[in-house]
């Protein structure tokens, strides 16, 4: 699980193969073979394809590579796997929380302040199609140009993990009877909101674009950059004031069915957010002539400009002091996360000498196989150990 005090483990270089890979087609003639399925017929040469060649894990590349994608075994990427056995392991279903006590607070006149709610909506009218997006880019962008059958696996089980969100967010909405039109189409209608989805939105059109193909230097650098975008911005950066905010209620034992599917979230988003650092790492290993010192000021460009984006968005959310909270407090916050993300993908920090003001974050965030905070059930459990077929 990741955690602030994490540093992250440097990808192994890849070990330079003796002959150079051919293609390994998944069906018929590689000429047909869809890029989806196997994304390195694109660039190959069918010509040369040996179809009775079995995949050599030191082949394999997590972009560009030339082994079958459909062929999961032998694994190369250990690490990928892992953590979508993690993954699994930790299912939850948002209607297993019960939303009463939620209801009743939001239904009574005296049970939030006008803030509070203002805070929550504000959250949830990012959150609910926020997610979708992170979906999108995964199922219809990420996910084709991924040549690592290990790492696609996980990109499966994250998509669903995302639809498991944007289901949390509705079981919300529906739960306090707000306005879904309000709520869903906040990210048009909320400036805060739709000035970091309009950041991400390019990000997300690059790899959707059909005719998008990566191996060159100029493709293959879009990719890295939207793989950094979507793990150390999005999910590792533009979700914390929302966390932190309804997090802070339940501290105070308000709203407590949403914020503890808040912690499932960001339990599941910290997990995101570890694979993707390690899916850059590894790309800038197996690829270092991407990671030119023009890339990089770029990156620290997009940092600097998500850090301003989400600190509008916390002042936009609480524009008083509310739950011991206030919007300057995000911005070291914010700041130091933004350091954490910058040296985890092997930049220097963007900021001086940035402290986390919320510490409790990174205990919600460490919760392993223990009661939750809010001690309502297990944070982790097996699922398939529960089964009765009686």
């Amino acid at each position: 699980m990741l955690s602030w005090d994490d540093e992250t483990k440097p990808a192994q270089a890849p070990r330079t193969p003796n002959m150079q890979p051919q293609l390994q087609p998944a069906f018929g003639n590689p000429q047909h073979a869809d890029a989806a399925l196997n994304p390195a017929l694109v660039a190959g040469n069918a010509a040369a394809v040996d179809t009775t060649r079995r995949v050599n894990a030191a082949d394999k590349r997590i972009i560009n590579g030339h082994t079958d994608v459909n062929q999961l075994v032998p694994f190369k990427y250990k690490w990928a796997w892992d953590k979508y056995l993690a993954g699994c392991a930790n299912h939850w279903m948002p209607q297993e929380i019960n939303m009463q006590r939620d209801i009743e607070l939001w239904k009574n006149p005296n049970g939030l302040t006008d803030d509070e709610r203002r805070l929550v909506k504000r959250n949830l009218g990012f959150f609910v199609t926020a997610d979708s997006l992170a979906a999108n880019n995964i199922v219809l962008g990420t996910y084709r140009h991924i040549t690592a059958p290990e790492c696609r696996q996980y990109l499966l089980r994250q998509a669903f993990e995302e639809a498991i969100h944007t289901h949390a967010y509705q079981y919300i909405v529906e739960s306090l009877g707000l306005d879904e039109a309000e709520i869903f189409n906040a990210y048009h209608e909320v400036a805060s909101i739709r000035d970091k989805d309009e950041f991400l939105i390019p990000f997300i059109d690059t790899l959707t674009d059909p005719e998008f193909k990566t191996g060159t230097m100029e493709n293959d650098q879009k990719l890295l950059r939207s793989l950094i975008v979507f793990a150390c911005i999005m999910e590792g950066l533009f979700f914390y004031v929302g966390f932190t905010q309804i997090l802070a209620l339940g501290r105070q034992n308000k709203m407590m069915g949403a914020a503890e599917q808040y912690q499932y979230i960001l339990r599941d988003e910290s997990m995101h957010c570890n694979f993707g650092i390690d899916l850059i790492n590894t790309v800038k290993m197996e690829n270092p002539h991407l990671w030119t010192p023009e890339f990089r000021d770029e990156i620290k460009s997009l940092f600097l400009r998500a850090v301003e984006l989400e600190y509008r968005y916390a002042e936009d959310t609480m524009p008083r002091g509310v739950l011991g909270l206030n919007a300057p407090m995000f911005k070291g916050y914010l700041r130091f996360i933004a350091n954490r993300r910058a040296q985890q993908i092997g930049l220097d920090p963007l900021f001086a000498q940035e402290e986390n003001p919320f510490p409790w974050m990174s205990e919600m965030i460490d919760l392993k196989k223990e009661r939750n905070f809010f001690e309502t059930r297990v944070i982790e459990y097996q699922t398939g150990g529960a089964l009765s077929w009686e």
